[in-house]
């Protein structure tokens, strides 16, 4: 095994809550997936809820006064 290989990012709960409130505001999912250094697909995963199911429910609490 080559040690100067990193392990792929996993995105978080909280990364989800993140990529949801970036989302809203107009962002490609490509570009939010590159700022986490993930493949566009993990992005999706949350948009279509696959992965970290409430974080859509969670960020929208966020964007509440």
């Amino acid at each position: 095994m080559n040690p100067s290989k990193k392990k792929p990012y996993h995105l978080s709960f909280d990364d989800a809550v993140h990529v949801w409130l970036r989302h809203w505001n107009g962002e490609y999912q490509h570009r939010i997936a590159a700022s986490y250094d993930v493949n566009p697909g993990r992005v999706n995963d949350i948009i279509k809820e696959r992965k970290h199911f409430g974080s859509r429910a969670e960020a929208a609490k966020r964007l509440s006064p």
